[in-house]
């Protein structure tokens, strides 16, 4: 049979392996650092026989996205051969890839210690340097429940059971170890070069709070040993940059059991910081030409039916009664704008509508997966809804891609964009989402923005563009969106009249700009290591005495920077100066203002900025137009306007 490889036609014998055709197209050196082949676009083993079908085929270079994912599904698999050599009554259950490493799911009696984490990267590294061969057979169900069932994995029956669709399964083996798996993998265990495990959590099987716990171990696995020392040092660093250590840190907010889980508490530095950052957002909103707008907390559960949510969200709400009647604590804001839109009748010419609210919302998150503001029950999204015409649609989307953009910028993130299509489970015509995926690929293609497409993670009611920022360690967080909807307005009979006097139905565009606040802050404190810019710190300078005959000057120079519209605040405590102002760089306030006696005569102050630098003896006036300024600068790289007085 006749197969391309990189524009070049090859000829593949009958009983080829994928790996053999592949061998004689590219150099020993690309062969040697390939870990899979792609035929026809479609991820297999390097041993596989070659498809009757084949009509392409590519290399999976080990440092490429899918390389490293095979590698560190490879992992996951030997680090169970691991664990079940050094603790034979252990069950497994599943192992897969996940962003930037793996996991194995085990169930054992008795929690795993540190001292157990190095026993079975120890053993991995046994099985690595054996260069066992991973070989796929392929058996009838009946036979692979009957191996499984003699070794007492009652895991892989209940899998099989329930996932397996169909009278054969896929069996993959590498030394004494067999495992339920789909692959692709390795080729040998001598591929996986660099690995590292990491940590073990609680997890209950399938995610199910009823269901049993079992430990999860997670580790990480590279192409080379250099990748994996530099992803190690941005975990270490990660760990300094905890936002929920710098938020007590910083005294910024707190979670307490007694309120309950997923509810953060803010306190008056952190509410400061919240107020700042959504007075920004308002003003933006309406130089933009939204409207604000607020909707109830809760709403009657026949609405949430009409919408669609009580059926395909319902797990994710919170619900009460009252006057005998169901209430749903809402978890999104676009059921009361579209109230607002039907509250009168629109023309064509009253389109756009675009209703912008800072609007709290719940969500059901099971317990296991909230963290710090990062993943809360209670949040406020930066939230607004945008009903347009049809012929409207190119410019709206473009429109809230480039808002994103510009607080993207001023903030000083990278991002990457993905399309998200329509899941399993959704509402609406097919031809609707249709119109509506090629309206938010015709945007991203007309603003010239690469983008990948994210197959069925789209929302309920329409597809959706997602930007997901790049912080300082290279962690990718999904913030901004932009969702595409004819469904809702069709539900919830939305109409304007058009030119020619006919009722047509609008569009709705569903869209955030940071996402959750909360989760927002989170990813700032943590991209900043807590060294907010300084027009959103708390307090932006703090005046630091060197004893008590400074006090009344700097008293006059405090009331100074205040009347400036600074967040200045002054340190008049009986205490040395560098206990001061090593106290001050904890607490990451941008500016120290040291007031002795030198300082005193001349009727300034000395600079102090929280990096360590010194810049000296400035004038009072001199001090304020310095703050102003570093306020200013990040708006003015993206064109924007910073307000300082109204802070």
């Amino acid at each position: 049979m006749q197969v391309t490889i990189e524009d070049t036609s090859l000829e593949a014998a009958a009983g080829e392996s994928c790996g053999q055709v592949l061998s004689r197209a590219i150099s020993g050196k690309r062969f040697k650092n390939s870990v899979a082949c792609l035929v026809n676009g479609q991820p297999v083993d390097m041993t596989a026989p070659l498809p009757e079908d084949a009509r392409e085929l590519e290399p999976v270079a080990v440092d490429s996205p899918l390389g490293l994912s095979i590698i560190r599904h490879s992992a996951a698999h030997i680090m169970a051969e691991a664990v079940k050599k050094l603790f034979p009554s252990v069950q497994v259950t599943i192992g897969p890839a996940i962003e930037n490493g793996f996991y194995y799911d085990f169930a054992f009696e008795r929690p795993f210690t540190p001292e157990d984490l190095e026993a079975i990267e120890a053993e991995m590294r046994a099985s690595i340097a054996a260069n066992h061969p991973f070989s796929c057979t392929y058996v009838p169900k009946a036979d692979a429940k009957a191996l499984f069932a003699s070794q007492g994995e009652s895991y892989k029956l209940e899998i099989m059971d329930e996932n397996i669709v169909g009278d054969t399964v896929s069996l993959y083996r590498h030394g004494l170890f067999t495992d339920l798996c789909r692959g692709p993998h390795v080729p040998t265990t001598g591929m996986v070069r660099a690995v590292k495990l990491l940590s073990v959590a609680g997890a209950y099987w399938r995610g199910d709070e009823k269901r049993p716990m079992l430990q999860r171990i997670y580790g990480t696995a590279f192409a080379s040993e250099a990748d994996l020392k530099t992803y190690l040092k941005h975990l270490e660093e990660a760990k300094k940059r905890d936002h929920r250590k710098l938020g007590t840190q910083l005294d910024l907010f707190s979670f307490s059991e007694e309120v309950g889980a997923g509810m953060p508490i803010w306190h008056p530095k952190g509410e400061l910081v919240r107020t700042i950052l959504e007075d920004f957002e308002r003003r933006e909103h309406l130089k933009r030409g939204y409207s604000l707008v607020r909707g109830p907390l809760i709403l009657r559960r026949e609405l949430w039916e009409r919408s669609g949510h009580y059926d395909n969200y319902r797990e994710n709400m919170y619900f009460t009664e009252i006057d005998e009647q169901s209430y749903g604590i809402k978890p999104m804001n676009c059921l009361a704008h579209m109230l607002i839109y039907k509250s009168r009748i629109r023309s064509y010419r009253d389109l756009p509508q675009r209703y912008f609210e800072l609007g709290v919302v719940h969500r059901h998150e099971k317990s296991g997966v909230l963290h710090g503001l990062l993943r809360v029950r209670q949040f406020t999204q930066d939230d607004a809804h945008i009903l347009c015409r049809p012929d409207q649609l190119l410019e709206e989307i473009t429109g809230v891609i480039k808002f994103v953009q510009d607080v993207v910028g001023l903030f000083g993130f990278d991002y990457e964009v993905e399309l998200s299509t329509r899941p399993e489970k959704s509402i609406g015509a097919d031809e609707d989402w249709e119109r509506a995926t090629k309206a938010l690929t015709d945007a991203l293609e007309s603003l010239g923005l690469p983008y990948d497409i994210n197959e069925g993670d789209g929302a309920f009611y329409g597809p959706k563009i997602d930007i997901k920022l790049k912080d300082a360690l290279e962690r990718r967080w999904q913030c901004a969106t932009v969702q595409c909807d004819f469904t809702l307005p069709d539900r919830f009979d939305l109409v304007y009249t058009d030119a020619d006097g006919e009722r047509k139905r609008p569009v709705m565009l569903h869209r955030v700009i940071l996402g959750a606040v909360e989760r927002f802050l989170g990813v700032l404190i943590e991209h900043t290591a807590g060294a907010l810019p300084t027009w959103l710190a708390p307090v932006q300078a703090r005046i630091l005495i060197v004893t008590d005959a400074q006090k009344e000057f700097a008293e006059q120079a405090l009331a100074r920077l205040l009347e400036a519209g600074i967040r200045a605040e002054l340190d008049d405590r009986n205490e040395k100066l560098g206990f001061k102002v090593r106290e001050a760089q904890v607490e990451k306030i941008p500016y120290m203002l040291v007031a002795g006696d030198k300082e005193k005569e001349l009727g300034g102050l000395n600079v102090r900025l929280r990096s360590g630098d010194n810049l000296g003896v400035k004038t009072l006036d001199e001090v304020v137009l310095l703050i102003t300024a570093d306020c200013q600068e990040p708006f003015k790289r993206g064109g924007m306007r910073y307000n300082f007085r109204s802070q």
